[in-house]
């Protein structure tokens, strides 16, 4: 479990993971990297390893928590994410399936306090994402050690969760319909247009390291599904096609202004 400043959520989130379980059936470790707060106090007081580092970065903490680990199959969970037990045991059974290198829970998605249209803009983009998703955005994934040899030591990645799922054939990875994680996506639109510039980024990367996304890319045309379904409704998804022009408008002025910059420079301005 690698931790940046989660003193907010650890202490409850290691808690309602532990519940219920036998002694020594899970080795939680937690990475507190590069914390300026009470991260790593507070995981110990759950009685869980806790490794600090100085250097921040999550693929980093993601290293140093998987070269101390000691069995397989290993979950991998972010500190801000809910997961229970129960969840844990039917990833780790559904790990054992033949063929499966690699799985992942079913995502909730926890709008408490989000704004009105952040809230309409995660009505259709979760539905409109989720083929797509598998291993990626929902918090938490589970490596065999076969799937494992594949992944570590891992490459500094923008998205480990776009690697894992990106490194593994549909029938080599499960989503477990009886596994959840809670997830807490952006609470304001400016938050989300900041996650999307990582996306981005993460899924660029990716792509230069020769890892294309098997199901393709998202189009437009699957909205027209959710409204045809109604699944969700016109207002939600005017608010979504309202933020992603907004999205496109500033992807365009910032690859504009990085291209002016480069032609500046060359002209010695």
């Amino acid at each position: 479990m690698p931790a940046h400043n989660e003193e907010a959520a650890i202490g409850d989130n290691l808690r309602r993971l532990l519940a219920g379980t036998e002694p020594g059936e899970f080795d939680v470790i937690v990475v507190a990297n590069a914390c300026s707060d009470r991260t790593a106090e507070l995981a110990r007081q759950d009685g869980v390893r806790v490794l600090e580092t100085q250097t921040p970065g999550k693929v980093n903490a993601l290293r140093l928590g998987d070269e101390a680990c000691r069995t397989f199959p290993r979950v991998y969970v972010d500190a801000d994410v809910e997961v229970t037990a129960g969840s844990v045991r039917a990833l780790v059974e559904a790990a054992a399936g033949p063929g499966v290198l690699a799985c992942a829970p079913v995502p909730e998605w926890n709008l408490a306090g989000a704004g009105w249209v952040a809230r309409r803009l995660h009505r259709v983009h979760e539905p409109l994402i989720a083929p797509f998703r598998a291993l990626s955005g929902v918090g938490v994934y589970v490596l065999t050690e076969k799937g494992h040899e594949r992944i570590f030591p891992m490459p500094d990645v923008i998205s480990d969760d776009g690697l894992v799922h990106r490194s593994f054939a549909a029938e080599e990875r499960a989503v477990v319909a009886g596994a959840r994680s809670v997830v807490r996506p952006a609470r304001t639109v400016s938050a989300h247009l900041k996650r999307r510039v990582r996306v981005r980024q993460g899924n660029r990367q990716l792509d230069a390291l020769g890892l294309p996304l098997p199901e393709g890319r998202l189009e437009l045309r699957s909205l027209g599904r959710l409204l045809a379904e109604r699944r969700v409704s016109p207002l939600d998804a005017g608010c979504y096609l309202a933020v992603l022009l907004l999205d496109r408008a500033l992807t365009r002025v910032r690859r504009d202004q990085v291209s002016w910059g480069t032609d500046a420079s060359s002209r010695g301005a």
